[in-house]
């Protein structure tokens, strides 16, 4: 028994020394150039998964010791006989050092229980330490894994109510021949999905992928549904730009972003993705070809479809608190539509304006302001001032002024007539008055008259000295 178990050690050992060469094998041609040696090596790591320095191992052991050195090492076990008898005791302690910093090395861990003078120096193996720390759930892989939980919670959640929490998030759609000439244009479907229900509240597919279409998807939801609580989103430029925080701050909702690099904290909305793939796969086969048309169809697979269909995700979540759940299960719609939390409607104008671009620009003497390459009307009291305006960035053609001590009103493109608009009339500190005589020569008239006296009067008492 022992005879055949050192056999197929050998045989082991010999074909992973063999895999080592023929990987290293060009890399031992002496005519090699050290640029194409360093390419070679990166290709050889890239190919069979290991780091270029570990490529870079095998080629200098087998020049300094041959075939026989690229046999993997022999382990040497501690015995019961030979190990530390305190060595359970500096286990819990290296697995205490690694949980304190889960990047130390075992050599770090060693150096430590060394410089304690828990152990003397040499006694203790790397590789016999990696090992026990590996079985007892605490190797440099296990540690990554603990650091990623850590940074994203594994637990599943999920909110109790509808409109407690919304995610929201962007998904390539298919490529449509919408562009110039029938180019292949990307189109990208925004959605938003209620957290309890997965309900969706707004989805449609768009011909870009800019925080407007983040905007319209949430503005287009909560002018449906109401007002929600709080949205997740992840950090998507999309969802991190300063007009999407401004606008929902308006209407009182939070907003939370996921960690970096945490895919499984978005589950609902990765899920649904799923699904999406369904209705994009059915799209191409349908052939559609134009904007419009996929969201027609997109909009009644969601509402005869999605919408109606038993969603395991709901079951799950019933069962986890020991609430029976019908057989066919519950659908999104009838989960989202029996929640016995009210819906919170907004006025459409309030939205609106939370949604609403704000800038600022400065009337010209023609009473016009200069937007997006485009000039508009004012008013004329409002020459040489500056003037906020709000756009909607769907529809920019239409744009409110408002200007302190005057009305909001909306501001039309110019438009260059015939003639002169002769229906606004400047204000009247800039009309022309029509003057009944000439001040100014009236003025030079009466300075005149005074000097012509002055002199008279001069000539006068000269001529009364002369007498006396």
């Amino acid at each position: 028994m022992n005879t055949s178990r050192t056999l197929m050690k050998k045989q082991n050992s010999d074909e992973a020394a063999l895999k080592k060469y023929t990987m290293i094998l060009p890399l031992l041609d002496e005519n090699l150039d050290p640029a194409s040696a360093h390419e070679l090596r990166i290709s050889i790591a890239e190919k069979n998964d290991i780091s270029e320095r570990t490529v870079r191992r095998y080629v200098s052991t087998y020049r300094k010791k041959g075939f026989d050195g690229l046999k993997p090492a022999e382990r040497t076990y501690y015995s019961k006989d030979n190990k530390p008898e305190n060595y359970d005791e500096l286990l819990e302690d290296a697995i205490q050092l690694r949980r304190e910093v889960p990047r130390r090395s075992v050599e770090q861990i060693i150096l430590i229980l060394e410089s304690e003078g828990k152990v003397a120096p040499g006694v203790l193996k790397r590789s016999t330490m990696q090992r026990h720390l590996f079985n007892a759930g605490f190797g440099a892989s296990h540690m990554d894994v603990y650091s990623d939980a850590r940074k994203s919670s594994s637990k599943r959640f999920c909110k109790p109510h509808r409109m407690m929490l919304i995610q929201g998030d962007i998904k390539y759609g298919p490529k449509l021949p919408i562009g110039k000439n029938g180019a292949m244009v990307q189109t990208y479907l925004s959605s938003a999905i209620d957290d309890h229900s997965r309900f969706i509240l707004a989805s449609e597919f768009y011909d870009n992928q800019e925080e407007r279409i983040v905007e319209d998807t949430f503005r287009k939801a909560i002018l449906k549904y109401g007002r929600f609580d709080k949205c997740y989103f992840d950090n998507g430029s999309q969802y991190v730009a300063k007009q999407l925080k401004l606008s929902l701050a308006r209407l009182s909702i939070q907003i939370a972003f996921a960690p970096l690099r945490s895919g499984k904290s978005k589950g609902k909305i990765e899920k649904f993705h799923q699904v999406v793939d369904d209705f994009i796969a059915e799209a191409k086969a349908k052939k559609i070809c134009t904007l419009d048309e996929l969201n027609h169809y997109w909009k009644i697979f969601l509402e005869e479809y999605y919408h109606n269909k038993a969603h395991e995700g709901i079951r799950e979540y019933y069962r986890s608190l020991n609430v029976s759940v019908p057989d066919e299960g519950i659908s999104p719609l009838q989960e989202f539509n029996r929640d016995t939390r009210q819906l919170v409607y907004m006025d459409a104008g309030v939205v609106g304006e939370a949604f609403m671009y704000h800038e600022s620009r400065k009337v010209d003497k023609g009473a016009c302001i200069s937007f997006q390459g485009r000039r508009y009307e004012t008013k004329p009291k409002l020459i040489g001032k500056t003037v906020e305006i709000a756009y909607d960035p769907a529809a920019p053609e239409i744009i409110t002024i408002s200007s302190e001590g005057l009305e909001s009103f909306q501001a039309k493109p110019l438009k260059i007539g015939e003639y002169c608009d002769q229906r606004q009339s400047l204000p009247p500190q800039m009309k022309a008055a029509e003057p009944e005589t000439s001040r100014f020569l009236d003025a030079l008239e009466k300075q005149h008259e005074e000097t012509k006296k002055r002199r008279a009067d001069a000539i006068s008492f000269g001529a009364y000295r002369r007498e006396v």
